[in-house]
């Protein structure tokens, strides 16, 4: 039964993915935009089971993927399509429909990450999870946290939908990022990990949830600028 314990995680990742369909359907997007989350929470603590309990196999990997797609590609693409659909600024009606290439560039990614080997201590393109949680942070934005800026840059239609594009773009690119699998605790070993966190944390107390896009341009900027100093 052991084996099947990291699997039966993985599976509420996807649990949460199809539950915020259900409720983009219903029109209530702040808990669609928190399923994702979930499944965000799932999806990382999946392998440290995994790995915890010796139980790792191509399975597992396989079975992670697949609920990716529909947690951080189609679950994302509903809340954004719903909220380009309902906004009064856009008048063709197939504009919307952009959000959909999400989960086709995220169905691409994942299928290159399971058969590129590089891909153990850093990642190559903007993983999957974390263009999903810039994306679906839209609903969870409070305007005075951000004093209208940000705010409003993410809720103006065409910024979002530029948002889209550029983040489909860099899941596929060759752009080295940093893998927040920590194989040995060790401060030395880990500094950039480890200063990611400390700051998000920092984001998360000031922001709440509103601090999701903050930390996910944060997670970008730490992994370039480690990349570089490393070379």
């Amino acid at each position: 039964m052991k084996k099947h314990i990291p699997n039966f995680v993985t599976s509420l990742n996807i649990l949460c993915g199809v539950l915020s369909i259900a409720m983009t359907m219903q029109g209530n997007l702040k808990w669609a935009a928190v399923l994702v989350i979930g499944g965000a929470f799932f999806d990382f603590i999946d392998g440290f089971v995994a790995r915890l309990l010796h139980v790792a196999s191509p399975f597992g990997k396989q079975l992670d993927s697949l609920c990716d797609v529909v947690t951080f590609g189609v679950a994302p693409a509903f809340i954004i399509f719903s909220i380009l659909k309902n906004n009064t600024q856009i008048e063709c009606s197939y504009l919307p429909y952009i959000a959909l290439i999400t989960p086709i560039f995220s169905a691409l990614r994942l299928a290159k990450f399971n058969i590129d080997e590089r891909q153990s201590d850093r990642f190559f393109g903007l993983p999957v999870p974390a263009n999903a949680l810039f994306l679906i942070s839209v609903p969870l934005l409070n305007e005075n946290l951000y004093n209208g800026l940000f705010f409003n840059f993410m809720h103006n239609p065409f910024s979002l939908m530029g948002c889209i594009i550029v983040g489909s773009f860099l899941m596929v690119s060759e752009l080295p990022l940093l893998a927040m699998k920590f194989k040995t605790w060790r401060f030395q070993d880990n500094k950039a990990r480890y200063i990611f966190i400390a700051l998000s944390l920092i984001l998360i107390l000031l922001f709440q949830f509103t601090a999701l896009p903050m930390i996910i341009v944060l997670y970008v900027l730490i992994s370039i600028i480690y990349s570089l100093l490393n070379h």
